[in-house]
């Protein structure tokens, strides 16, 4: 799978010029082969590009213009988009590549995939303890019980001493 990159080697505009000269500069420093495609010298390339990129991603005036990038024949995007999918750390899933071991977007889909599996985890942690928790009284239940015992002991113990008291009373009289 060979990614091309359609540009144009003499572009009167710098900001094409410096957008093209991003995109090619990150392929090689990440050392994702590609092919630069030529559309200014070659009118075959160009009409290619033109009639591939998908009518959404034209512009009003119907001719897109470069840096355009492909998978073979795939459609991969603009600049724009080329842009946004960098800064999401996602850039090989855009080119349709495999990211290559210990890359960021390779540490995301692993990260993706241990957090489904903690959320997995988590829900089932949950689960258990809302058994045990319908099975054994809650913490303020305990509490509750234990106040209404409190209580309760020191209810005996006021009716044990008027008890004593009224004997007391019936003695002396």
């Amino acid at each position: 799978m060979v990614i091309k990159v359609f540009v144009a080697t003499s572009s009167g505009s710098t900001a094409i010029k410096k957008k093209q000269q991003e995109v090619v500069g990150f392929l090689e420093a990440n050392k994702i082969d590609f092919q630069q495609m030529d559309i200014a010298g070659d009118e075959d390339n160009r009409k290619w590009m033109r009639e591939n990129v998908p009518g959404e991603k034209k512009p009003q005036n119907g001719i897109p213009l470069p840096p355009q990038i492909f998978n073979e024949e795939r459609y991969c995007g603009d600049f724009e988009s080329f842009f946004s999918a960098k800064e999401e750390n996602i850039i090989y899933s855009f080119l349709g590549l495999a990211p290559p071991p210990g890359t960021k977007e390779t540490e995301k889909s692993n990260a993706t995939d241990k957090t489904e599996a903690h959320t997995e985890d988590k829900a089932d942690e949950e689960a258990q303890e809302e058994a045990q928790s319908a099975q054994s009284p809650s913490e303020d239940q305990q509490e509750s019980k234990e106040e209404h015992a409190a209580t309760g002991e020191e209810e005996e113990k006021q009716e044990e001493g008027e008890e004593k008291e009224e004997v007391e009373e019936q003695e002396e009289s």
